[in-house]
């Protein structure tokens, strides 16, 4: 599984969520992340329809790069956990 983290340097919920995925991501080293800024990569943004009002957005995909999963704003740890376990096989 693979999750596109998707964030602007201007967005107060990614700055929220930043410290959580830290986390997740130090207990998890299995999982893989990518982070994009949506100023500098616009052609991610439109490729998953993204507008700035939907930030930050968490993008979950299996190992054919097909999204699983997709969650915006500020999400609990515990949700995020849900989601990466009922999907960590994929």
């Amino acid at each position: 599984m693979k999750v596109l983290k998707i964030g602007a340097i201007w967005c107060s919920g990614c700055l929220v969520m930043k410290p959580i995925w830290k986390k997740i991501e130090s207990e998890h080293p299995w999982l893989k992340t990518e982070y994009y800024d949506f100023d500098d990569s616009p052609d991610i943004a439109k490729k998953f329809g993204l507008g700035a009002g939907i930030l930050p957005t968490f993008i979950f995909l299996d190992s054919n790069d097909t999204e699983i999963a997709r969650v915006s704003g500020e999400v609990g740890e515990k949700d995020l956990l849900k989601i990466i376990e009922r999907h960590k096989d994929q």
